[in-house]
């Protein structure tokens, strides 16, 4: 790794990430292995479609955990949205669907990834609250819990589209972005261009981690 890369995430932070992005995934494939006959092939590989129902319900015990640990660590900084500059960055879609000659300073996460954790956020509860009345549908009205089925499907089509629009926005979307969620590590260059405020937030905080350097004193960018 050479040496002046910033940190922008630390290895807790990554493994959150991905420990929620892998179970999304299986929860989603294996859902629609189970929720389609044409696709029960999935299951296959497997033992067949009632091990594809356990690996699913196991699986979503894995992303409980992962996505109270992300909520918890990220609601702050992600969940919230903040007035005037956020709306500043919508109308101007942060440079990513047309020319923008200056794109609107926001903090550690723009709009877009704003917008994407709390579909994460939002729709995962509401996966898992109307998983388990699924699961677990005791004596309640049937009515009930038909439109449990229906929540549990909106939140998966909800999910899983905006899942591959911050595939897209992660990687070829924006070049540089990948390292961050891979090593923990990336170029002022990038984040001077994708997170301008955030950056100079960390310099007068001190709390800008340099690789290769000392950790920088507030108010300075010191060594």
């Amino acid at each position: 790794m050479r040496k002046g890369l910033i940190q922008a995430t630390d290895s807790f932070e990554r493994i959150v990430h991905w420990c929620l992005a892998a179970s999304c995934l299986v929860l989603c494939f294996s859902g629609l292995g189970i929720m389609f006959h044409s696709l029960n092939f999935l299951g296959e590989p497997f033992g067949g479609l009632k091990s594809l129902k356990y690996i699913h319900n196991f699986t979503a015990l894995f992303f409980i955990l992962s996505l109270v640990a992300a909520v918890r660590m990220w609601w702050k900084e992600a969940g919230i949205f903040v007035f005037p500059e956020d709306l500043d960055w919508i109308k101007s879609a942060g440079g990513y669907l047309w020319h923008v000659d200056k794109v609107p300073e926001v903090g550690k996460y723009n709009p877009g990834q704003k917008m994407f954790f709390l579909v994460v956020a939002l729709g995962g509860a509401a996966m898992v609250f109307s998983g388990l009345i699924m699961l677990f549908p005791l004596s309640m009205p049937a009515m009930l819990v038909r439109l449990m089925y229906l929540l549990h499907a909106a939140g998966f089509v909800a999910i899983f589209a905006f899942f591959f629009i911050h595939l897209y926005l992660g990687t070829v979307g924006s070049p540089g972005s990948l390292p961050a969620m891979m090593t923990g590590w990336v170029t002022r260059a990038w984040l001077k261009k994708q997170h301008p405020k955030w950056l100079h937030e960390m310099e007068e905080k001190g709390t800008l981690v340099v690789y290769g350097e000392e950790k920088s004193s507030p108010h300075g960018h010191g060594h």
